[in-house]
């Protein structure tokens, strides 16, 4: 058996993956000489990092937009930030917000006023932990299932809890947007969800960053007109802009990162 270092050999596989390559778990034991398990293993490992989608036998590339929350917290952060500055003017004092499981909702729980009064609800395990201590936000934590991908809860007690509430500005967690046809995401369970938060909110609002613009994914949460803002990074296309301001949303570039 090869005795090369697993940290190797899941590079060299991920490597191809990120090239868009299906990988087949036994011809990979076979070229690396080493055991059909060892290679399951790092499979799981990938798959837990979004670089793959397990399927029986080995992975597929990842879809678009697929990556767990635990990975997506650490990309892209002061592009995020700075997304999350500019929302924090949209909201009022005394609100009843709710931040939906989200990197970027993530960076605006983390630069919420101190002197709002806020109420806040939240599906996401990383946006409530960032908001336990704060004296001055009541927080709400939406339970149920822990869907990893997503990082919070959406399953149906998730559904139900939010069908319960009367909240006055959500912020939709976003994986894609078209013009057309609005927010999308990968999984069918977190639109459903998506959907009934947006139902259960006075107003709604979008962050999102500039490789979500324009990426189709397989599940239809919102149209583009049921947004109420969406904030934009600050070298968002100009023509993709226009387009969604067409549809009725006010639009809303942030600042450069810091």
């Amino acid at each position: 058996m090869n005795t090369d270092i697993p940290l190797a050999r899941r590079d060299q596989i991920a490597a191809r993956l990120a090239q868009g390559q299906s990988v087949v778990a036994a011809t990979l034991a076979d070229e690396f000489q080493v055991s059909e398990d060892a290679i399951r293993r790092d499979l799981r490992a990938l798959a837990g990092e979004g670089l793959c989608r397990r399927v029986y036998g080995g992975a597929l590339p990842p879809l678009p937009g697929a990556t767990p929350m635990a990975v997506r917290m650490d990309e892209r952060r002061e592009r995020k930030a700075a997304l999350a500055r500019a929302a924090v003017a949209i909201i009022e004092p005394g609100e009843f917000l709710f931040l939906d499981s989200s990197s970027t909702n993530l960076a605006l729980a983390q630069c919420l006023p101190s002197e709002y009064a806020l109420t806040v609800a939240t599906n996401s395990v990383d946006i409530a932990a960032a908001l336990l201590r704060r004296q001055d936000v009541h927080l709400i934590m939406v339970g149920g299932a822990v869907d990893p991908l997503v990082g919070g809860c959406i399953d149906a007690t998730a559904v139900l809890a939010v069908g319960q509430m009367n909240i006055q500005r959500c912020f939709l967690g976003t994986c894609g947007v078209l013009v057309d046809t609005g927010i999308c995401t990968v999984d069918a369970a977190d639109a459903a969800f998506k959907r009934a938060l947006r139902a259960a909110s006075q107003r709604c609002v979008a962050m999102a960053t500039n490789d979500k613009l324009g990426l189709l994914l397989p599940h239809r949460v919102t149209p583009t007109r049921e947004i109420d803002h969406f904030v934009v990074e600050h070298d968002a296309d100009f023509a993709f802009l226009k387009a969604l301001a067409k549809q009725g949303t006010q639009v809303l570039k942030a600042g450069r990162p810091e």
